[in-house]
């Protein structure tokens, strides 16, 4: 089994806004990263903005140019998956949040990738188990490995263990989190969501019965969760910055799961998706950024 210093080389494989950072967080802090994508525009698209992030710090003083031209070089986009994974130490998953998608790219990981690697998945709320399972030939070497967006900011890595996942998997993954400047908390066993889109899961539900029902418009709910909970955003502005795309996939793989109705994604959704209304990326969402993408 890898251990914390046997981590050398670091494959990303999806390189989304969330994949893209991730591989950038992790250059950041010293380590050689593959950044990998099936779709090439994806992964130039990645590739770039990894390099505007680094020329923002440099132009803030949080870094020198020199630190951001060794971050860069420590960061490589590479198409192939098998040349990408092949040699890590430690995969990172990111693809899109569709659970055929993950177990497709567990498998090809089981093939391809050294025995002893680490493999994670980024998941928001699908748990490992039902990623490896039947994927996977020793499933001890898999768990969660959840970041928050945006990567290069958010302090939080939900570490969540599998039925299987080995204590030594665990605390590799807490440890190699801390090293990439992350604060890690560890759940011991499986829940749908982990800690922040289990709790957060009800609270959104609360708001779409809300907003639904006609009680109070999109920005006065938020307004009331900001000022009176604290919180930094509202549900229906945090739908906007992470996708409202998003946030339908997840509730439909829940519901999916669970046949409960209390799952089932709210109509709003369905119909902003289908209109193509998915938050801060298209321009519109809940809110009107005056922009089109």
């Amino acid at each position: 089994m890898t251990t914390i210093d046997d981590i050398k080389q670091v494959c990303v494989i999806g390189a989304g806004t969330m994949g893209s950072q991730i591989a950038l967080q992790c250059a950041l802090s010293g380590y050689a990263v593959n950044l990998n994508d099936a779709a090439a525009d994806a992964l130039e698209r990645g590739m770039a903005s990894n390099r505007a992030l680094v020329g923002q710090r440099v132009s803030k003083g949080r870094i020198t140019p020199a630190q951001g031209d060794a971050a860069l070089a420590r960061l490589q986009a590479v198409p192939d998956l098998a040349d990408a994974a092949g040699t890590a130490d430690f995969v990172i998953e990111a693809a899109f949040e569709r659970l055929d998608v993950k177990r497709e790219i567990f498998a090809t990981l089981n093939d391809i990738c050294a025995p002893q690697a680490i493999l994670t998945s980024n998941s928001s709320t699908i748990v490992i188990s039902k990623i490896v399972d039947g994927t996977l030939s020793d499933p001890s070497r898999a768990a969660n490995f959840h970041f928050f967006h945006p990567a290069t900011v958010m302090k939080l890595v939900e570490v969540s263990k599998g039925p299987a996942t080995s204590e030594e998997t665990a605390q590799v993954c807490m440890e190699f989190a801390r090293r990439i400047g992350k604060e890690p908390v560890l759940l011991e066993k499986e829940i749908y969501g982990f800690i922040v889109n289990y709790i957060l899961g009800s609270l959104s539900r609360a708001a779409f019965e809300l907003l639904e029902g006609g009680y109070a418009t999109a920005e006065d709910i938020d307004k009331a969760l900001k000022l009176g909970l604290g919180h930094p955003m509202g549900p229906f502005e945090l739908a906007d910055f992470s996708g409202v795309d998003i946030m339908y996939h997840a509730m439909q793989t829940r519901y999916a799961e669970t046949g409960d109705p209390a799952d089932k994604p709210p109509a709003i959704l369905e119909q902003m998706v289908r209109e193509g209304r998915l938050g801060r990326k298209t321009g519109k969402g809940f809110y009107d950024y005056g922009h089109e993408t």
